[in-house]
């Protein structure tokens, strides 16, 4: 069978990098406004307002002229939608229990399944010898930067185990959205993902925490806008795009850098302490997305 994916130019390399620095910032985001909301009302909130950026992009770009979800439609939407609202409610409650920087680290390691999950899933994307060895060292580096952290203040095994577990599911969900995103429109995938990831969330939210935060401050506000307008609307709707374009593996590489962006901006924004271990890392994640870029 024929890939529809084209070859990784150097344009879309970069957009996939700044892509991955924004995503890196969205544990520090997340850390800040657990300060004022519970980790289920900071979910439907920031899922409501990137809902309402993805509504103004598809009405902006004509996406809506027309839009009808199919029957047949809805049952992927479904399920999509479902796959988010659980990743995110456990991404948002294994940082509450966590530092922000764990979280970048932990939560990165999303990209590693997605390499393994598309060889099985997605045609024509063999998991190479190269590609195995470009994640596995580049993996190897944040194996390293995390180690270097355990017994730090502000984190608990409770917490990178809710966390890991999420990044098992995003690896899924990206693999999912690469290959739904084929077949469906993508601002029918946007949506979908909004509104049930909202309507779940605020559901949880409503039932555990009451559903609305405990104070309203300008860092929430600040932290919310990031989620929804930055990370749910701008960065899920460029990757989007690169996921229909190109191969999950070939992006892999660039969202291995996630982690150190993350770990970076924990550092100036939070607090978290920056170890001597960050360059080591460093230099391991850049082989390895030269060897997992080569490779794809």
């Amino acid at each position: 069978m024929t890939s529809p994916h084209r070859a990784l130019d150097l344009r879309r390399a970069a957009l996939a990098l700044l892509l991955s620095a924004l995503w890196g910032g969205n544990p520090v985001a997340i850390k800040i406004g657990l300060l004022d909301a519970g980790p289920f009302a900071l979910g439907w909130m920031r899922f409501v307002l990137g809902g309402l950026s993805i509504l103004t992009w598809a009405w902006w770009t004509g996406a809506l002229r027309g839009f009808r979800i199919e029957p047949h439609e809805w049952r992927p939407l479904a399920i999509l939608g479902v796959l988010f609202t659980v990743q995110i409610g456990l991404m948002n409650l294994g940082t509450q229990l966590t530092s922000a920087s764990h979280s970048a680290v932990l939560l990165n390691a999303y990209a590693v399944h997605a390499v393994v999950l598309a060889h099985f899933q997605v045609p024509g994307d063999r998991l190479s010898r190269r590609k195995l060895a470009g994640a596995l060292i580049a993996y190897a580096g944040i194996v390293i930067l995390f180690s270097r952290q355990f017994g730090g203040s502000g984190t608990s095994l409770l917490g990178d185990v809710i966390v890991s577990v999420s990044a098992a599911l995003l690896g899924e969900r990206t693999i999912y959205l690469a290959r739904a995103v084929q077949k469906i429109d993508p601002t029918k995938l946007l949506l979908a993902q909004a509104a049930i990831g909202s309507a779940g969330l605020a559901a949880l939210s409503l039932w555990l925490e009451g559903g609305l935060p405990s104070r309203w401050t300008t860092s929430l506000a600040l932290a919310i806008g990031y989620q929804g307008v930055v990370v749910a609307g701008f960065n899920f709707i460029a990757n989007l795009w690169l996921l229909k374009q190109y191969r999950p593996s070939a992006l892999a590489g660039f969202w291995l850098t996630s982690p150190i962006f993350g770990v970076l901006l924990s550092a100036l924004f939070v607090g978290d302490p920056l170890t001597g271990a960050l360059l080591l890392a460093s230099v391991l994640v850049a082989i390895g997305i030269g060897l997992a870029s080569r490779g794809a």
